[in-house]
């Protein structure tokens, strides 16, 4: 009579979940042997027949009941609470700008609740075969776990069956004394009693990833690198006034099995609004011109006109489209967009400043950036009120835009120049006019 251990003839991919569950159920054996003392060759033997396929699959079929896959847990509100956890993978209609689960649902990692004596089971059901765990398998039903499981049919569906129900709800849904509720009002004086759960998955996904940012050697690299000032393929993330909560005290397994992985801890992403700090607006002094120095050296504008000579270098000397004179166009009127800012940054300083004899600024950029000085010095409103300095600006921010973007290969001529001078006209016409509102 043939024993109910041996084996039957099975496919290659049956042999590779057999040996897959061999190999798990005999680390779990020996990591048992070493946390016990040994207690003779009767206690070695009753810990074999308890890792031997057959008695732990039966075993663990029996006490997957007791366990439960979910994404959202109620332990997490009190370790007593006794309500339901639920499986959802989040609501896509939220859409993009609102983030839950249905944002990582792609990635999304299940948790188990129940007792975290019979999480080995859930770890069992983890074990993956060509890319296809075992309770994937269970679900489908497919006749490779059958065949790996236990060599009588009626067996090995009956476990497959008590397997599959891990992600099914435990009983009726239901809150508890001890989860969380909120009244929620709604027209006529009624309401509605919710109990949010917490999203354990969608905290593990960004447990995660603080996890990875802050320790990965990836992340260290690029730290170290900073610090010496040296170059690095990539940056690093950093998370300011992160707080972390930590649940299941020195028992992080008894809310659920990604707490456990977690070790307890669930970070807190500070929910402030952002303390914007500007630095403070001072006067431009001890220069000649502000184009070269205090608005030239500006961020933005020398991304702006970066782009701008990026964009000049590679257009064809001799190709002039309609498109790509409205995209030179447009990336003149960004940078012209900067300088009307600065000028509107430096006009909250208080009326007056060009007169400290630390200004060195030519007349003209004296007239357009202190406007409030021709009330307090007659002197100045009279040599102002002609308006010269107007077209001076324009000329000062052409040769100024014309000097910054010029390279070997896109050096501007006379010919040159001439052209661009046209190019400019438009945005020139509105700085005179934002300049002529002044007055």
């Amino acid at each position: 009579m043939q024993s109910t251990n041996a084996w039957p003839d099975r496919s290659t991919e049956s042999v590779q979940i057999r040996e897959t569950i061999e190999r798990f159920l005999y680390e779990r054996s020996q990591e048992k042997e070493g946390s016990v003392k040994t207690g003779g060759e009767n206690q070695d033997l009753k810990l074999q027949g308890k890792y031997e396929p057959r008695s732990w699959i039966a075993d663990a079929a029996r006490r997957v009941s007791q366990i439960q896959q979910v994404t959202h847990a109620i332990k997490f509100s009190h370790p007593d609470a006794r309500g339901s956890s639920l499986s959802a993978p989040g609501n896509p209609g939220a859409g993009d700008h609102v983030v839950g689960s249905h944002s990582v649902a792609a990635a999304l990692t299940a948790d188990v609740v129940g007792n975290a004596a019979a999480l080995d089971v859930y770890k069992f059901l983890r074990l993956e075969v060509n890319g296809r765990s075992l309770l994937e398998r269970a679900i489908a039903r497919d006749p490779a776990l059958s065949a790996a499981l236990s060599d009588n049919l009626a067996e090995a569906e009956s476990w497959m069956t008590a397997f599959a129900t891990l992600p099914e709800p435990k009983g009726e849904k239901a809150t508890h004394k001890l989860a969380k509720q909120v009244y929620w009002p709604l027209e006529g004086g009624g309401y509605h009693l919710l109990a949010p759960l917490f999203p354990t998955s969608l905290a593990h996904a960004v447990w995660t990833r603080i996890r990875d940012d802050r320790f990965s050697e990836r992340a260290q690299a690029a730290r170290i690198a900073r610090c010496e000032r040296r170059a690095h393929a990539h940056g690093y993330c950093e998370y300011p006034q992160l707080a972390i909560q930590k649940f299941g005290g020195t028992k992080p397994q008894n809310i659920s099995q990604l707490n456990s992985e977690r070790h307890g801890e669930n970070g807190l992403l500070a929910s402030l609004p952002p303390t914007w700090r500007s630095p403070p607006i001072r006067p431009p002094f001890f220069v000649e011109s502000v184009f070269a120095h205090r608005f030239g050296n500006r961020f933005a504008v020398q991304a702006k006109t970066r782009t701008l000579r990026d964009f000049l270098h590679d257009v064809p000397e001799e190709k002039s489209t309609l498109a790509i004179r409205h995209q030179r166009a447009q990336l003149v009127r960004d940078i012209v967009v900067e300088l009307l800012q600065f000028a509107a940054e430096v006009g909250e300083l208080e009326a007056g400043w060009s007169s400290d004899a630390r200004c060195r600024l030519n007349f003209a950029e004296q007239c357009w950036l202190d406007p409030g000085r021709a009330a307090k010095d007659e002197a100045f409103a009279v040599s102002r009120r002609p308006g010269e300095w107007v077209d001076e600006i324009g000329r000062r921010f052409g040769h100024w835009l014309n000097s910054v973007i010029s390279t070997s290969s896109t050096a501007m001529g006379v010919i040159e120049a001439t052209a661009w001078q046209a190019v400019l006209e438009g945005e020139l016409r509105m700085i005179r006019r934002e300049l002529t509102e002044d007055e």
